[in-house]
């Protein structure tokens, strides 16, 4: 199979595909011949070609009805991307419980729930099938002013890896993507909402030694990789996407 049509005849479900990353997973996926499902609280960005559904990740419910639309319009389930996720800007001392709850909700609740019916129906099939889930730099250092965000993705790089070992003999593989700071629209609204949006940019982009904010598309590709069968010998391992951070 050609590389441009890699995801040919396979069924994909994409969180998060509104907007940024889980957007130019959903395009890319599309244009290599998948049958994607694309899932976010607002439909509005969701590529055309989807079949989009509103969901709340956080909810066990809307993830099941995800893998069931799946295998209603697709016969099965070959990929689950677990890419939907929410930013948090405190420290221990100022992130009060109900944004530490908030951010796991969705962060690593949502990506417990898409890896728990994305296995279960994996298993019933043939072939099994591939999740990828996004984590983030973060999961890896501490960056200041991140506690929740930073325990969130922490606990999706450590799912990752325990998913990959249990279902391994089974035909199923699950890794994780870590990306730097992407200019996507999350970082965009926080910029915005900066005393000096300008000022806060150039901090984001120094922590970077390309110098440079990641691009949404970048990230995309890489799970895109982790999801083809070019990555046929990759699981429970974590991509880091970040321009350098972790190398510093």
């Amino acid at each position: 199979m050609s590389e441009q049509r890699r995801f040919a005849g396979r069924t994909a479900v994409v969180t998060g595909a509104g907007s940024g990353i889980g957007l130019e997973v959903a395009r890319i996926m599309l244009a290599e011949g998948a049958l994607v499902v694309g899932a976010d609280r607002d439909v509005a960005g969701i590529p055309p070609g989807c079949e989009a559904v509103q969901a709340d990740v956080s909810d066990e419910a809307g993830v099941r009805g995800l893998v069931e639309t799946a295998v209603r319009v697709g016969g099965r389930l070959d990929i689950m991307c677990n890419n939907a996720g929410i930013g948090s800007t405190a420290d221990v001392l100022s992130c009060s419980v109900e944004e530490w709850d908030r951010v796991f909700a969705v962060n690593a609740r949502g990506v417990f729930l898409g890896c728990k019916h994305g296995v279960a129906q994996m298993l019933q099939q043939d072939s099994g099938g591939v999740i990828v889930n996004t984590a983030s730099v973060a999961g890896l250092i501490g960056l200041r002013d991140r506690a929740a965000y930073c325990a969130s993705k922490g606990a999706v790089v450590a799912l990752t890896k325990q998913v990959a070992v249990q279902y391994a003999t089974r035909g199923i593989r699950c890794n994780c993507v870590c990306p730097g700071t992407v200019d996507s629209p999350w970082v965009g609204r926080l910029l915005d909402a900066a005393s000096d949006p300008a000022q806060a940019r150039r901090d984001l982009v120094a922590r970077q030694p390309l110098g440079r904010l990641g691009r949404p598309e970048e990230v995309a590709a890489a799970i895109c990789y982790l999801a083809s069968d070019a990555a046929a010998f990759v699981t429970g391992s974590e991509l880091v996407i970040d321009g350098g951070i972790l190398a510093a």
